[in-house]
């Protein structure tokens, strides 16, 4: 059964990391932690279920003690399919989503998009920062997995037009819209680690 009020959360490990070398970005290490590790305790106070999407090194995801979920297709098709994956093994009616990269959102940001979904009685609330959308950081209900999977049957793969086909509203984060920048390149880690000393 779908609990009612409560949540799965899901931290997207999955893509390919083509800017970094191919290097698996929620594995790199930032202030001595790997990445992922800043997003999975994030969330992990908001949770009943907390789940990794990945599609390599999936042993070495496991190691921090959470599911395991991989793309139905080993194509690596962004982050809907991810969603997708995650959607069809959640517990719960709700999802709530964040990426590996971005080590500055906090849990008081992740409640948020939590409570806009409820307030507004939403499909799906995604995170906005005055100026533009950051899909990735979403919540959403799980009951729109079959939508989503005919989308993506279609090869339809962009996030935001799938949203927009839902009673999606933005959550406005324009007071904190620092907290969404994210690890693309090498350089961008360095950068981060010079400029903040203690960002959980």
């Amino acid at each position: 059964m779908s609990g009612q009020n409560k949540v799965s959360g899901v931290v997207l490990a999955g893509g390919m990391s083509r800017r970094m070398q191919q290097q698996d970005k929620g594995l790199l290490l930032f202030q001595n932690r790997p990445l992922v590790s800043y997003a999975l305790a994030a969330m992990r106070p908001l949770v009943d279920e907390l789940l990794i999407s990945a599609n390599r090194n999936q042993n070495r995801y496991r190691q921090f003690a959470y599911p395991v979920v991989s793309d139905i297709e080993q194509t690596f098709d962004g982050p809907l399919a991810g969603i997708l994956a995650a959607m069809q093994v959640a517990e719960n009616s709700t999802l709530l989503i964040a990426p590996c990269d971005s080590p500055l959102v906090k849990t008081i940001h992740l409640q948020r998009l939590l409570t806009e979904l409820i307030k507004d009685d939403a499909e799906i609330a995604v995170a906005y920062d005055g100026e533009r959308l950051h899909p990735v950081f979403a919540a959403l209900r799980t009951d729109l997995q079959a939508d989503l999977r005919a989308y993506l049957q279609r090869g339809e793969r962009k996030l935001q037009i799938w949203f927009r086909r839902h009673r999606m509203i933005k959550v406005d984060f324009s007071d904190a819209a620092q907290i969404f920048v994210n690890i693309n390149t090498p350089k961008e880690l360095a950068e981060l680690e010079k400029t903040e000393t203690n960002p959980q």
